[in-house]
């Protein structure tokens, strides 16, 4: 990690990222009231795409990236953000189903809440693709596409594991590992999002050897994905659960902490702030604990830049959406999507076929290589933690 940072620079980017949590998630794209209403002069008709927020950027990318493919291919597209709240994410696609969309695609708000829409969407005959949040409890979910989540945490605890300094970057044991005991704390995603579990459960099954040998030591002892979870994945909430972390286990000033498991890039901002508040950081003696993290929001980004945040999985919306348009078009022709998965994805009802794509673990000496080379963000967003 970086040793030299701006301390200015820094607050300025950790007050962005809480800034960015306020903005206007229930705001549809501008477009989208227009695209409603010229729907029915589309070739292909139009598509319903229901996106959970706008305050987080992957969010805005996955949303923008999706319609821009399907009207590529001719299609209409209504895209609503539901800015966190479910109601409103269940009233839009109500009105979806109301406009008559010839298939929905949906990243869901609550896994749970969209049993009544989805038998509405299933008796008007609109199948429909649950997008990276596997829809539950239900039997007319169509299709799942999604990141492979279990490798997702997988991927997280070699990264803490690897910053630990307990293994290489490849995952083989250290020539030299520091001694443990060495204090770490878990966090883990909002308990309504089924991909939650599965990050969980990939990086818990990866630290256990280390936890059984004595290794890594949780000081809180809260190591139950209940006590760890964050419901909605709020930044703010991750920053409180840290704050009441450091002063119960850690004195109040993080002393002894090396390590905090962070499986999205929100909550990872959250627990720097946490920590930053109470004095700790790169340029003092010890530096930060190690905190991973999950999607290369550009205000991690930056962070991971500075040295300030470790890691993050960068799961490329980009492929993410195209498979999901490539689904669309599949279903909309009336073929069997290609799946990749028939066996692991039950929503409680069903076995949901999926397409599951790979992800990559982003240091700061990837940024270039895989975020700026390959135009998923500039140098100067890098720079500036802006998207």
């Amino acid at each position: 990690m970086k040793k030299q940072f701006i301390v200015a620079g820094l607050a300025g980017l950790l007050a962005l990222s809480l800034a960015g949590c306020t903005s206007n998630g229930g705001t549809t794209t501008p477009s989208t009231s227009d695209t409603a209403a010229t729907s029915a002069t589309a070739a292909g008709g139009t598509v319903g795409v229901a996106m959970p927020n706008k305050t987080s950027s992957r969010w805005v990318a996955d949303g923008n990236a999706v319609q821009s493919g399907l009207e590529a291919l001719g299609y209409q597209v209504d895209l609503e953000y539901a800015g966190d709240d479910i109601p409103t994410q269940t009233q839009q696609i109500d009105q979806m189903i109301t406009k008559g969309v010839k298939l929905l695609i949906i990243a869901s708000i609550d896994g749970t809440a969209l049993t009544s829409q989805l038998a509405s969407a299933k008796a008007a005959g609109i199948p429909v693709i649950a997008y990276d949040r596997l829809i539950n409890g239900s039997p007319d979910v169509d299709f799942y596409v999604s990141f492979d989540n279990y490798k997702v945490g997988v991927a997280q605890a070699n990264s803490l594991l690897y910053g630990l300094g307990l293994t290489n970057k490849d995952g083989s044991k250290a020539a030299n590992p520091p001694a443990g005991p060495l204090d770490i704390e878990l966090f883990a995603g909002s308990p309504d999002d089924n991909n939650a579990t599965f990050f969980w459960n990939g990086a818990m099954d990866t630290l256990k050897p280390y936890f059984d040998d004595g290794t890594l030591v949780v000081k809180s002892g809260q190591t139950d994905f209940a006590q760890c979870a964050i419901t909605r994945w709020l930044l703010e909430s991750a920053q409180t659960r840290m704050d009441n972390l450091l002063t119960s286990a850690y004195g109040g000033n993080g002393a002894g902490l090396k390590g905090v498991l962070s499986p999205y890039d929100g909550l990872s901002r959250g627990i720097i702030n946490a920590m930053t508040n109470v004095g700790m950081g790169p340029d003092i003696a010890g530096g930060l604990p190690v905190v991973t993290g999950q999607d290369a929001e550009i205000e991690s980004v930056a962070l991971i830049n500075q040295g300030v945040q470790f890691s993050t999985i960068f799961k490329d919306t980009r492929k993410l959406a195209d498979q999901a348009v490539k689904t669309a078009q599949e279903i909309l022709a009336g073929n069997t999507p290609t799946a990749n998965n028939t066996t692991d994805y039950n929503n409680g009802v069903k076995i949901v076929p999926s397409y599951l794509l790979d992800v990559d673990t982003i240091n700061k000496e990837d940024i270039q290589s895989k975020l700026i080379d390959s135009g998923y963000w500039t140098q100067s967003q890098v720079d500036n933690g802006q998207a």
